[in-house]
């Protein structure tokens, strides 16, 4: 009989296409009353389309074998709301260890066209892929329109057969490039829709102000009506008639109107009511601005997750708590729903702030800078909405142009990542990541300057201070990005313009021929436009730095002469953008001016750098031969979950073992083979398995490719050698590794490290001491395309050794592009894979050859991505 196992991996809280949440769990025996009660709801249409019949009733032993299944030949997934149960998918194993499995699910009319079938098939698909399962069956009636819609838009190759009145419909399970196009295009719509409501709301209910105008509640209330909110405000207290002025009421459901936002200021015990209040009301979302949770400990995290899993219960966005609150500028809407009581101006750039301490001085040196926020969100604890959703969200929102994250931790890595890598190619991304650091910071070049450089090539602009963020932001919101990397520096003050010619030297960037132009002292207004003029129109500038002093007293005609008119004149006429140091008057917002000629070319350099990012390609995940992810994950299952031993074989110490090369091979990587063994007999006797000549090399402590320190005997071509060699490792203790001797190559490293701020990052670099002292690695961030994987190989110091110095034969790079290719899906797909390395690879001009692996194996945590769409937390 097969054993009933359950897996708490497949419970996830969903987002549907109307944006409101919903809980997906397996189904359970006790479920059979909610079952029944669901059957009950639906039409005729529904049971007819369903089972191809009437079925007014469930009889009772097709009920209990409803509700039990094994989890593996027999699975079935219930999507509920509030705890009732609306939707049901399930799979059905056409076989003992067939690889065939029939699926169907039916949802609740009142459900219906919420894209429920989606959901429930991509989570069907994963849960039967981890069984083994490959293609999925379906019958489905003709005139069931809706269903033979869902798989056919699932992006699945799919057969379809038409016999006796019934769509016969076979399709694989394994993900696609198609699938996955189709998922993020899914899972982008319900999370951008699920926050819009909240951020344009056609009303806003504020529970917890005061009726005497004190306390933070007061507050919101106050900051809500005084900002000029274009829709209801409906103030909800237990007893007073009035609160602010305004009418208050008992509950949100007596408004009797259509209420998108609730305000949430209550002390953290009354929280649980106000959630149930508002979802009576058809609420969307909260923005809970209490403290009292996560922050202060362990009773208060227990309390936040009891406020997100109510939330969740009843179809809710959470914002919160402890945030600042939410704003948006729009004239249509003007929404201050924060605790500040002044907001910047409208403009064209949207702000994500995880903390909410600092959000108030944060929006107040906004305000002062000048730069115009579209719609700012204070995310707080991030319980539930974190700055994911809100790029989804900007991606297509009209509103805005550029997009500033001030992030303390990152909650999915991995989707950050994704989603950067997508919408920095249409909207730029700032993000200051203020207590972010590498996971592992001994780890070979993976320095502050390699992580900045993780983040442009994802196409985000790391800054490291919030003054950096703002001075980014108002150059990417005012002027056009610029076509190369060649500065203009114009000036009136050759100190100055000798500074900047500096600082563009330090910052990587490229000084116009002929730059920097001095302007005499005593030039007039009018001169000094020319010479800005002039630079602008320049071909050989694509960007200008202008810098100004003032004039001495005395040492200029026209003490009145209006040089910041001469300035904005080229500035804002939009030719090229054009950063300022200005020591006399005010420039237009515009125009991005600066205390310094450093802090100017360094945000300079950050756009260029952005700019340079977007005219390259992206290059393409390519469809590699040879792959088998199911194995692969039968693999790590078996050998990874223990916590006892979370290394695969293959591990420090000792020989590959039978996990790691297996597990590689599942992705076309192929590994020398090797004995770890104990005796000079034993040695002998692997060697003649393996054949002549042969190499040995002590086992332990990563000695195995130190040949520097003796520790490696290499060409053994007898018994009589490999029983020398032996006696001769035997001092390094923990046994001796045997190995075919394979063609001599450069030596080189490929390894994965779980970074906090992008999730799997793989690095390449060349081996040796030498190598490791000064780290010379490069990094990406998985899945690496094709020409990720290309500019990788290029990119350490030692690279010149791979196309040939002094007279060497180049290797095939090619082939170790697409070696670092297929290592980045491996550890992209698999996320329970923390680390990798394959030290050394020897790479020649007939391709490479890998002579180690190691992989470490662990929780994925929040990093299951990709993967069927959930929301972070809460299930």
């Amino acid at each position: 009989m097969t054993e009933t196992v359950s897996r708490t991996d497949r419970d996830a809280d969903v987002l549907l296409s109307d944006g409101t949440t919903a809980h997906l769990r397996q189904i359970r025996p006790e479920d059979a009353p909610a079952i029944v009660a669901m059957h009950s709801r639906f039409s005729e249409r529904t049971r007819y389309l369903r089972y191809f019949s009437p079925y007014p009733r469930i009889p009772e032993r097709d009920l209990r074998r409803f509700v039990t299944v094994d989890h593996r030949d027999r699975e079935a997934l219930v999507l509920t709301s509030g705890g009732e149960i609306f939707a049901v998918g399930r799979y059905e194993r056409l076989g003992t260890d067939s690889p065939e499995a029939e699926v169907a699910f039916v949802v609740e009319d009142a459900h219906q066209g919420r894209g429920i079938g989606s959901v429930l098939l991509e989570h069907l698909a994963a849960a039967a892929r981890q069984e083994g399962i490959t293609r999925f069956v379906a019958e489905v009636l003709p005139s069931n329109g809706t269903m033979l819609r869902v798989f056919a838009d699932a992006g699945y190759s799919i057969a379809r057969k038409y016999e006796d009145g019934v769509v016969h419909l076979t399709f694989p399970i394994a993900p696609t490039e198609l699938s996955r196009e189709v998922q993020e295009r899914r899972e982008h719509r319900t999370e951008a829709r699920s926050i819009g409501p909240l951020l344009a709301p056609r009303a806003v209910a504020v529970y917890g102000a005061s009726a005497s105008g004190q306390g933070i509640g007061a507050a919101l209330l106050a900051h809500l009506r005084d900002g000029g909110y274009a829709g209801p405000v409906l103030p909800i207290h237990p007893s007073a008639a009035r609160v602010a002025g305004l009418p208050a009421l008992r509950s949100a459901v007596d408004a009797g109107l259509e209420i998108d936002l609730a305000l949430v200021a209550v002390p953290p015990g009354a929280v649980r009511a106000v959630v149930a209040d508002a979802a009576r009301a058809g609420v969307r979302g909260l923005v809970v601005v209490s403290a009292g949770f996560a922050e202060t400990g362990p009773e208060g995290a227990a309390a936040e997750r009891e406020l997100l899993r109510a939330a969740r219960d009843a179809g809710l966005r959470l914002i919160g708590p402890n945030c600042l609150g939410i704003a948006n500028t729009s004239s249509d809407v003007r929404l201050n729903a924060t605790l500040a009581p002044r907001l910047p101006v409208a403009g064209r750039v949207g702000f994500f702030s995880q903390s909410g301490a600092l959000g108030v001085a944060l929006l107040d040196a906004a305000d002062r800078r000048g730069l115009g926020l579209s719609s700012f969100v204070s995310a707080g604890n991030r319980a539930d909405v974190s700055g994911n959703d809100l790029l989804q969200y900007w991606q297509d929102d009209p509103a805005t142009d550029v997009i500033l994250l001030y992030l303390e931790t990152f909650g999915n890595p991995r989707k950050f990542a994704r989603l950067a890598r997508r919408i920095g190619r249409t909207k730029p991304v700032v993000a200051v990541a203020s207590a972010a650091r590498p996971a592992a910071p001994d780890v070979p070049g993976l320095d502050p300057a390699a992580v900045t450089a993780l983040f442009a090539r994802s196409g985000v602009i790391r800054v490291d201070t919030v003054a950096e963020m703002f001075d980014v932001g108002m150059l990417l919101a005012h002027q056009p990005l610029p076509a190369g990397r060649r500065i203009g520096v114009v000036g009136n003050s050759s100190a100055l313009t000798t500074l900047a010619a500096t600082a563009v030297h330090v910052s990587g960037l490229t000084l116009a021929e002929s730059y920097p132009h001095d302007v005499p002292p005593a030039a007039s207004a009018h001169d000094f436009a020319d010479a800005l003029a002039d630079a602008a129109t320049d071909e050989r500038v694509d960007a200008l730095v202008a810098v100004f002093a003032p004039p001495l007293p005395g040492q200029h005609a026209d003490e009145d002469a209006d040089f910041a008119s001469a300035v904005a004149s080229v500035a804002l006429a939009g030719e090229k953008p054009t950063v300022a140091m200005f020591l006399a008057g005010t420039l237009p917002d515009r125009i991005p001016s600066y205390p310094s000629v450093e802090e100017a070319v360094r945000a300079l350099a950050r756009v260029v750098i952005y700019a340079d990012w977007l005219r390259r390609p992206p290059g393409t995940v390519p469809d590699l031969p040879g792959i088998d992810p199911l194995k692969a994950k039968n693999l790590i299952r078996g050998y990874g979950r223990k916590p006892r031993d979370p290394a695969l074989p293959g591990a420090e110490p000792g020989d590959p073992g039978p996990g790691v090369p297996e597990l590689l091979a599942a992705y076309g990587i192929p590994v020398v083979p090797s004995d770890t063994v104990q005796s000079a007999a034993d040695a002998v006797v692997a060697a003649g398995r393996h054949g002549y000549p042969v190499a040995l090399k002590a086992a332990g402590g990563g000695l195995r490719h130190r040949i520097d320190l003796g520790a490696v005997r290499l060409d053994l071509g007898s018994a009589a050698d490999v029983e020398r060699a032996y006696r001769e490792l035997s001092p390094f203790g923990t046994g001796v590794i045997v190995q075919p001797m394979v063609a001599p190559g450069v030596a080189c490293v490929v390894e994965m490290v779980e970074d906090p701020q992008f999730g799997p990052i793989v690095g390449f670099g060349l081996g040796g001491v030498a190598m490791e002292l000064v780290g010379d690695r490069a990094w990406r961030a998985a899945p690496l395309t094709d020409l990720d994987a290309a500019a990788l190989v290029d990119e350490p110091r030692g690279a010149p050794l791979l196309r040939g110095f002094r007279g060497a034969a180049p290797v095939d790079r090619a082939a170790l592009a697409e070696l670092l290719v297929r290592v980045g899906r491996l550890v992209d797909e698999h996320p329970e894979i923390r680390s990798l390395s394959l030290n050394p690879v020897l790479a020649r001009p007939d391709g490479f050859a890998v002579l180690h692996g190691s992989v470490q194996v662990g929780d994925p945590g929040e990093r299951g991505d990709p993967g069927p769409r959930r929301l972070r937390g809460g299930a």
